[in-house]
């Protein structure tokens, strides 16, 4: 709609379509295939040694051949969304907004679905870039209740996936625990959290651990699935860890949960307690335009 190098400015154009100079950007430059190489082995030392920092990481990688330094590395795991696993110095205070409440689950016991669930989002490589996961989690059952590929880290993703759990599972739980990322101490996030009657808590700081549930399904779904398929684009992706995910919930044995499948886990104990909601649904949140679409499997429970 906007050509630069028309006889007419670029301000002129902007003026004759109504539209605001100031909202007008340059494309962002394509991402270089170096920059990708790099992120995807920052991702591998991540899920495999999560304890390791800037300085590991870069000596690694220089060990590996790379020319890199410790600020470029700092610069991808900022971007990456990454942290590493171990009580950090305060250096720098939340953004302005940023709420942080209390970790809820320190001695508590969680004996049923739907008493604690747990969200968090990390880093998806693909063959020419990369995008990012979100997940929402019942802590009990270890069932995935809704999930999300995304091209950012705005805490928009993160409310469409906690709508999608609530659909999903016909109601609430008591907790949400999440870390401390600016998604999750947003006043976006808080307010939704808390207007469906539920408690915010928040992991302890460089303790990722906190949400332990979480972070074992993310090394779960990479070295299970996303590492072996090298998937090429997005909606490949999504495919993919849909089938991934369904299969997670409904076929995979867990020995935490004494070798059965989360979704085994999920039905018996709504048998068992007389629970009211006769399906489970399987949300996957897809976004189409500005319409949430959820594609749903449906289990029953009967």
């Amino acid at each position: 709609m906007i050509e630069r190098h028309d006889a007419l400015s670029v301000r002129r154009q902007c003026e004759l379509l109504g539209l605001d100079r100031s909202g007008l950007y340059y494309a962002p430059a394509p991402i270089a295939p170096e920059e990708i190489v790099l992120c995807h082995r920052l991702d591998e030392l991540y899920t495999e040694r999560p304890h390791y920092g800037v300085r590991s990481m870069t000596t690694v990688l220089r060990r590996e051949g790379h020319s890199i330094n410790p600020k470029r590395v700092r610069r991808l795991l900022r971007q990456m969304g990454l942290l590493a696993v171990y009580p950090k110095p305060r250096l720098s205070l939340p953004g302005a907004g940023a709420q942080v409440f209390p970790y809820l689950l320190r001695g508590l016991p969680i004996i049923r679905p739907h008493q604690v669930w747990a969200i968090d989002i990390t880093y998806v490589r693909l063959r020419g870039g990369f995008c990012y996961l979100v997940a929402l989690l019942d802590w009990f059952s270890r069932f995935v209740l809704a999930w999300e590929l995304c091209g950012g880290l705005e805490t928009f993703y993160c409310l469409r996936v906690l709508e999608a759990a609530r659909a999903s599972a016909g109601g609430t739980a008591e907790i949400v625990n999440s870390d401390q990322g600016s998604q999750f101490t947003s006043l976006e996030w808080i307010a939704a959290v808390q207007a469906s009657g539920m408690q915010v808590s928040h992991d302890g700081r460089g303790r990722a651990l906190d949400n332990a549930i979480v972070e074992r399904f993310w090394r779960t779904v990479k070295y299970d699935d996303i590492y072996l398929r090298d998937y090429q684009s997005v909606p490949k992706a999504r495919g993919g860890l849909g089938d991934y995910i369904e299969f997670y919930n409904w076929e995979r044995p867990h020995q935490s949960l004494e070798d059965r499948t989360p979704g085994e886990v999920m039905k018996g104990t709504q048998e068992r307690t007389g629970g009211s909601r006769q399906r489970l649904l399987l949300a996957r949140a897809v976004p189409s335009g500005s319409v949430l679409r959820r594609e749903t499997v449906k289990k029953t429970l009967t």
